[in-house]
């Protein structure tokens, strides 16, 4: 095993004495490859214990260090339910006693046998007999010294874990890495440092995961947030300056194209969608390309903007392509597009290319594009194949782009001779904070407003107890003529998780509930699923039982009725995605949020969904009550917890967009600046996911 003099920053974890190559292989699952990307992960909380203190003078409810010894332990079988423990009674300096309970730990009571000196650190309960502590964390002392603890109490670090590994080992990990600490490369310059008052990054990295108080981890956290903001506000600099210097043909606005289209449309634009239409025209007409996120709630017309786009481009004599992530959301787009396009523009022909054409017709669609006769080709990941070619590709749109990855989405662009216009569509509306955090290389339009007409949809939380008043408004529903949605969060039974599966979901209602209506199944793993998606939309059947894969785009306006099972189990946006999938059409529509789990928590969180029905301010509120870890993916972008967490400071990310502006402004290649500039390179690489 290397020595510490011989490690670097890049050396693998599995380098310390302490990581086992299990110990690597769970690291890994965390992101955690180096030395340099464990000192990186701080702590994401601390639990506060504080200094050993008196028995007596502990309350119901508290968090707490004690010291003393052990006045008697034993290991035990429960009666009822034959729960191990290990139960002792600790006596501490002044005689006051509390009684330690740890569970499935019956070892413990050889290690800490009658007389052992020991520290414990947890929260304190009262129970029948007095005060308790349920597996506390703990540390055996000399039994004829002074010395207090040193591994627990005061502050106990939280990490993110997988299993296998304890915020105790990771610490312990940690501690052994700490003296290369001081070879990590100061990313921040000097200036921006002494602007924003913020200490160096061995301080911070040595602070932040050994703190002597909590105001040490949150100095630690403010800087380690704010330099991973600039080093993200950088990397997004660079690449809007370079797209700027790539060339792009220039497709020129023309008021006769928009006055033919908006004709032809059969519906009045919203003023949203007249706002975020222009500012794609004036991006188009630059020689640069249009790199442009089209940030809209569900049911706001996103499509209806990219089609006067394509419009504009065919106009000009250039092709365009639309990529969606599932074939269903495609031959959607399909219809669509060729209902805006075409009986407005003779010669403008959309066409459609996906996996499960037939060969004959995915080459006469390929043969198409690259002769340049088809003006727009729709589809799936089919389009990026190598075999597919365009003869004048101008403009490329992706919609639900955060399900394709900056690979995928680089290669659709590059199936031109040239460097496309760019346009991305997002129905899960995103705070402004988190766009520019997570986008912020992309120009972001926001389509904030409904077309008239729409219905909102009567949103409601449905308990266990009332579960029969959903069934009977189905059935009311399909006596009229709509139809229904029943989504689940699994395809399949699973021991682990008490939900309703899919599959079993089907049957059940088949046998129990809806025996004389006609129910379809759809999951991800159907083979038909495109097949089963047009029963439903031609009526031929009333209940669709399906899984996630209709959270997007489906448009089926004659139903009526979206049912969520198991709605805890889904996120805020999810459940809005869900929701956007009923109401499109002029009848009252309704969304069932179905749950067995009458917590509080989680019926404040399902009630918050039923009284917002606005997308950007669910989003918002979302963030502002569990942070954005799982909103977009954000975890996914590499960011930590504490930049993640201060992206609820708009302030703090818009001074790191400024200072890394005005870096770039006096140093374009970062020559001057080369710990910044590798950090920017390692930054572009985990933002590269495909």
């Amino acid at each position: 095993m290397a020595t510490i003099a011989a490690r670097s920053l890049n050396s693998p974890v599995a380098s310390l004495s302490k990581v086992k190559p299990a110990d690597a292989r769970r690291l890994s699952k965390l992101g955690i490859e180096t030395i340099r990307d464990l000192l990186m992960t701080l702590p994401f909380d601390w639990e506060i214990y504080g200094a050993p203190r008196r028995i007596a003078d502990l309350g119901d409810g508290e968090s707490a260090t004690v010291v003393g010894n052990i006045s008697s332990s034993v290991a035990q079988v429960t009666y009822r339910k034959r729960v191990r423990l290990t139960q002792a009674t600790l006596t501490d300096d002044h005689g006051d006693v509390m009684r330690v309970v740890w569970f499935n730990q019956p070892y413990l009571a050889n290690r800490l046998p009658a007389g052992a000196r020991v520290a414990v650190a947890g929260h304190v309960k009262s129970g029948p007999r007095g005060l308790e502590m349920r597996n506390p964390h703990y540390e055996p002392l000399q039994s004829d010294g002074d010395a207090g603890p040193s591994r627990i109490g005061g502050l106990m670090a939280k990490y993110h874990l997988v299993a296998g590994i304890t915020s105790k080992r990771m610490a312990e990990f940690v501690a052994e890495a700490l003296p290369l600490a001081s070879e990590l490369e100061e990313v921040l310059p000097a200036e921006t440092r002494l602007r924003m008052g913020l200490v160096g990054v061995v301080d911070a990295v040595r602070l932040g995961h050994q703190p002597r108080t909590e105001a040490d981890w949150q100095v630690a956290r403010k800087r380690m947030a704010f330099a991973e903001l600039f080093e993200l506000q950088t990397a997004f600099a660079l690449m809007r300056a370079n797209l700027a210097l790539e060339p792009a043909i220039p497709i020129p606005y023309r008021q006769e194209v928009i006055d033919a289209f908006k004709a032809g449309l059969g519906f009045e634009l919203t003023n949203a969608q007249r706002r975020s239409t222009w500012e794609a025209f004036q991006d188009m007409q630059r020689p640069s390309p249009m790199n442009r996120l089209l940030n809209g709630d569900v049911g706001s017309g996103k499509t209806a903007v990219a089609a006067a786009c394509v419009a504009m481009a065919h106009a000009a004599g250039l092709q365009s392509v639309v990529m969606a992530p599932t074939e269903i959301l495609a031959r959607q787009h399909l219809g669509k597009f060729r209902s805006y396009l075409e009986a407005s523009f003779p010669g403008l022909t959309v066409e459609l290319l996906v996996s499960s054409q037939s060969a004959p017709e995915r080459r006469r669609v390929r043969m198409a594009a690259a002769s340049g006769h088809c003006a727009l080709v729709v589809g799936t990941h089919a389009l990026i194949e190598e075999d597919v070619e365009f003869a004048q590709l101008g403009l490329a749109v992706v919609d639900e782009q955060h399900r394709f990855g900056t690979r995928q989405r680089e290669q659709l662009r590059a199936k031109g001779s040239g460097r496309p216009h760019f346009l991305a569509m997002t129905a899960t509306p995103i705070p402004r904070t988190l766009a520019l955090a997570l986008y912020g290389e992309m120009a972001v339009s926001v389509i904030d407003e409904l077309p008239p007409g729409r219905t909102p949809v009567m949103t409601e939380v449905i308990s266990k107890h009332d579960r029969s008043r959903a069934y009977d408004l189905v059935r009311e529903q399909v006596r009229l003529g709509r139809q229904a949605f029943v989504i689940c969060p699994l395809i399949e039974e699973s021991e682990v998780l008490a939900v309703r599966s899919a599959t079993a979901e089907l049957e059940r209602l088949r046998k129990d509930v809806f025996q004389d209506l006609r129910l379809d199944l759809v999951h991800g793993r159907m083979r038909d699923k495109d097949a089963v998606m047009q029963r439903f939309m031609a009526r031929d059947s009333d209940v669709l039982v399906a899984t996630a894969v209709v959270e997007v785009g489906v448009d089926v306006p004659n139903a009526t009725v979206m049912m969520i099972e198991g709605a805890e189990r889904f996120g805020l946006a999810q459940l809005h995605q869900f929701r956007g999938r009923v109401g499109r059409g002029s009848d009252r529509s309704y969304c069932l949020l179905l749950t067995d789990d009458e917590s509080m928590f989680v019926l404040d969180r399902l009630e918050l969904v039923a009284r917002t029905p606005d997308g950007f301010r669910l989003a918002t509120e979302d963030m502002n009550r569990r942070g954005v870890g799982e909103l977009m993916g954000a975890r996914q972008h590499g960011m930590s917890d504490a930049a993640m967490q201060a992206l609820r400071e708009p302030e703090l990310l818009n001074e790191a967009r400024q200072e890394a502006e005005a870096v770039l402004a006096s140093d374009r290649e970062l020559s001057g600046h080369p710990a910044l500039a590798q950090a920017v390179v390692r930054r572009l690489e985990l933002t590269s996911i495909s």
